[in-house]
């Protein structure tokens, strides 16, 4: 894990002028707009009703493998235009609907009988985890950046309504009956220097298409990647990691910086049941992803990411644990009451069994008859886990989705960055506090610069071009933050080729367009604020294309142990989804860094902006 902390820090001007960007277009050319690469990279699978036969959104190839289970053979492929991210079944309708990511998403509509586009319809922002009502009438879609879930008429193909949600939201299932959506947004949405850092499930009433309520998880929850819902409809199931942000950085054992939870929530009483721990005592179980219920209802199932694994749990035995503690019940072990769950990593001993995987990077999970299906983004591959009571506790049969095709070392770095059995006890990976390579939005206490001043986590992007590393400048280069993440964060030693290729990887890195363009250029209220922009301060300080000048300064918001010290100056590429701002998080939006975490307009003459010139050089900004 790589922790590199940052602040949005300016001289005594604000930013740097800009002159329009042939430099800065070609810098924020999206990655997915490059074409198929020759790594299938599956991240999405859903079986068909039968069972017998599982559809896999590759995302590399763009395109929907139809897979025999029985045999591993791959029936047909089917092709879309754009990175494929998440499927929903109309069987009814012999339909597959595909959201294909892009800053201006789509679902495709395929028809299951001829492979074809029967329609597709325009989405938002990285479009994601689609959910089809029962009937088939209604599909929900989660617009990742624009931080919306959006309700389409499948019959009219018409748009019904877009709801916004805390943060990112990244998966979302409807109960059996169709009234009720439930969303996991991925990261939290408030400043990270409170008490309480986390992100939220987001309850939806589908019929009113209305937001009921947003759920907090447990403090230090972030990274929330999948949902699922009981098929008697009363509970939905996340998965997310659980940071213990609070304590400093100096050892690992027993889940002490990161564990991996699994939170229940119960969706009649519209509350949080619990929140339980996929990690045992010695061995962590890092980046769960996917998770899923046997439609009898007596299995959970989750992948993790990090570790090549999936859990499967005895749903019954958990909840009957579950509603002993909270009856007051004294039971073996740790836990007295369901608030000692979240701390308790052998909550889960006697009621599950984790399966090792052969592949690697399980992300998407599918239940097929009496079989879970993993869908293993690096090693472009199936893998099949039989979840019969006499089943091997390591059985699991792998399919391999097209040629074997040796990684680049891009590809490989990209594998490092992710793979927590690099790290001791495998409790975390380098994407366990940068997903996506980017950052979890929580502060950590390193080492580095003492102890006793936490720092907000950086994004990835641009690390290698952007020296020094950390709030402080401690690291001379991002390549020595690399190696000093591996020994210092994942208590590991590697060897030298490990740390080059993460370097090749990060160096790769594409910005992402902000969802803030319009059709890819800045809209009108972010061309005035680009004249604020140039008018507030010096060029120096956060010039284009890079948008920093590589000094550090002292800007006045340096608190306690660092106050009066100089801080780093942050590119300001892509902070649009890297809130919460400043070096140590206490500035929860751009407005706030603006004007109330401004001293004596020291990083900016903003304190006598207008409203309008304000929130014109915000959009601006976010814009970047």
């Amino acid at each position: 894990m790589l922790k590199i902390s940052w602040i949005f820090g300016m001289s005594c001007c604000l930013l740097a002028s800009l002159t329009p960007r042939p430099a800065q277009a070609a810098l924020l050319a999206s990655k997915p707009a490059n074409g198929p690469t020759g790594y299938p990279a599956p991240v999405a699978v859903l079986a068909a009703a039968d069972g017998k036969t599982v559809y896999v959104a590759e995302y590399a190839a763009r395109q929907v493998a139809v897979v025999d289970l029985a045999d591993g053979r791959l029936v047909r492929t089917m092709s879309v235009d754009l990175p494929p991210s998440g499927l929903a079944l109309d069987a009814v309708q012999g339909r597959l609907y595909v959201t294909c990511e892009a800053p201006e998403g789509r679902v495709v509509a395929l028809n299951l009988a001829t492979g074809k586009k029967e329609f597709e319809l325009a989405t938002g922002h990285t479009p994601l985890s689609p959910a089809l009502s029962p009937d088939g009438k209604t599909l929900w879609v989660c617009n990742r950046f624009n931080h919306q879930v959006t309700a389409y008429d499948t019959t009219t193909r018409r748009e019904l309504a877009r709801l916004p949600m805390p943060r990112e939201p990244v998966a979302a299932a409807l109960t059996p009956e169709g009234s009720l959506l439930v969303v996991a947004n991925h990261l939290p949405a408030m400043r990270a220097d409170g008490d309480w850092v986390a992100a939220a499930v987001s309850l939806v009433d589908a019929t009113a298409r209305r937001v009921i309520t947003n759920l907090t998880l447990p403090n230090g929850s972030t990274s929330l990647r999948g949902i699922a819902v009981a098929p008697d409809g009363k509970y939905a199931y996340v998965t997310h990691n659980l940071g213990r942000y609070q304590l400093p950085t100096t050892q690992l054992e027993r889940g002490w910086m990161n564990t991996s939870a699994l939170t229940i929530v119960d969706l009649a009483a519209r509350k949080l049941l619990a929140t339980v721990l996929l990690d045992d005592v010695d061995l962590g179980a890092a980046n769960p992803w996917g998770v899923v219920c046997t439609s009898d209802g007596k299995l959970l199932c989750v992948a993790h990411s990090g570790t090549h694994e999936v859990s499967v749990i005895d749903r019954r035995a958990l909840h009957d644990k579950l509603s002993r503690l909270a009856a007051g019940e004294k039971l073996p072990g740790v836990s007295v009451t369901l608030e000692d769950a979240p701390n308790d990593l052998s909550f889960l001993f006697g009621l599950r069994r984790r399966v090792r995987l052969t592949g690697n990077g399980p992300r998407g999970l599918a239940i097929a008859g009496d079989r879970a299906v993993a869908a293993e983004y690096f090693s472009d591959s199936l893998s099949v886990v039989h979840l019969a009571a006499d089943a091997s506790p390591s059985a699991a049969r792998q399919i391999t989705l097209g040629p074997r095709v040796a990684p680049t070392q891009e590809r490989q770095g990209e594998m490092n960055f992710n793979n927590a059995q690099f790290c001791f006890q495998q409790w975390q990976s380098c994407t366990s506090c940068h997903p996506d390579s980017r950052a979890d939005a929580l502060n950590w206490d390193l080492l580095n610069d003492g102890i006793g001043n936490p720092k907000n986590t950086k994004n990835m992007l641009l690390a290698h071009k952007t020296p020094p590393a950390m709030s402080l400048g401690i690291r001379d280069t991002a390549e020595m933050a690399v190696r000093s993440g591996l020994k210092y964060i994942q208590f590991a030693v590697r060897p030298e080729a490990d740390a080059v290729a993460i370097d090749t990887y990060l160096k790769s890195l594409q910005p992402v367009p902000s969802p803030r363009l319009v059709k890819g250029e800045l809209s009108r209220a972010a061309r005035r604020g680009e004249r604020v922009f140039k008018k507030a301060g010096r060029a120096e300080c956060h010039a284009a294309p890079l948008f920093t000048d590589l000094k550090s300064y002292d800007i006045g918001t340096g608190q306690d142990m660092d106050k009066g010290k100089a801080l780093d100056t942050p590119t300001l590429v892509e902070v649009w989804r890297t809130a919460p701002y400043l070096h140590a998080g206490r500035a929860a939006t751009m407005e706030d860094v603006l004007t109330g975490c401004n001293p004596g307009d020291r990083h900016g003459a903003t304190s006598k902006l207008s409203r309008e010139d304000l929130a014109d050089l915000v959009e601006y900004i976010l814009s970047l």
